[in-house]
């Protein structure tokens, strides 16, 4: 599938008041996961799960609507329990995860090499690279300082979160909730 076709299929997937229903739960999901399943290490790092609602909404209705729910999560989980300045160049960054994530996963074969591959983008590109870069312009930190702690903390959740999501995908395709979400009445 060519990318103009897959960001256009992916906005087309708005039109169904059933994908708005589950949008709206995966983002409420996003927030609860974030309040109460993020651990703060330091300022500058932090470990929580609210990456699945964003994942799987990238996964079931592609690179639009995964960039829009993940950006949306980013700003409502500031307002839910604001950490620190906002700062928008965050909410670029899930934005741009949620697309990478659609572009991989939207509808091609669920598989472990095509998470780990999406994990590792995502990983070094965003978590690694372009938030580094955010924290070095709103703190004044010195970028290598503040990238091999970052770094280290991807090389140890890439596998935990790849895992955590391959899990919540095979217990939600044996619920037959994918099927649900996408059969039309």
């Amino acid at each position: 599938m060519k990318p103009k076709n897959i960001f256009r299929e992916s906005l087309e997937e708005l039109r169904d008041s059933r994908t708005l229903s589950v949008i709206a739960m995966l983002l409420a999901m996003a927030v609860v996961l974030m309040i109460f399943g993020t651990i703060q290490v330091t300022d500058y790092l932090k470990i929580g799960f609210s990456f699945l609602p964003n994942e799987l909404a990238a996964m079931m209705f592609g690179p639009s609507v995964g960039g829009i729910v993940a950006g949306l999560a980013d700003i409502l989980k500031y307002l839910a329990k604001p950490t620190g300045a906002f700062f928008p160049g965050f909410t670029v960054s899930a934005l741009l995860g949620g697309v990478i994530y659609g572009l991989f996963l939207y509808k091609k074969p669920f598989s472990i090499p095509r998470m780990i591959a999406a994990k590792v983008t995502v990983a070094v590109l965003i978590n690694s690279l372009l938030n580094t870069w955010w924290l070095m312009v709103m703190y004044g930190n010195s970028f290598f300082a503040l990238l091999p702690a970052r770094f280290l903390k991807q090389i140890i959740m890439v596998p935990i979160e790849t895992l955590l999501f391959y899990l919540v995908v095979k217990t939600l395709s044996k619920a037959n909730i994918f099927a649900l979400v996408r059969s039309k009445r």
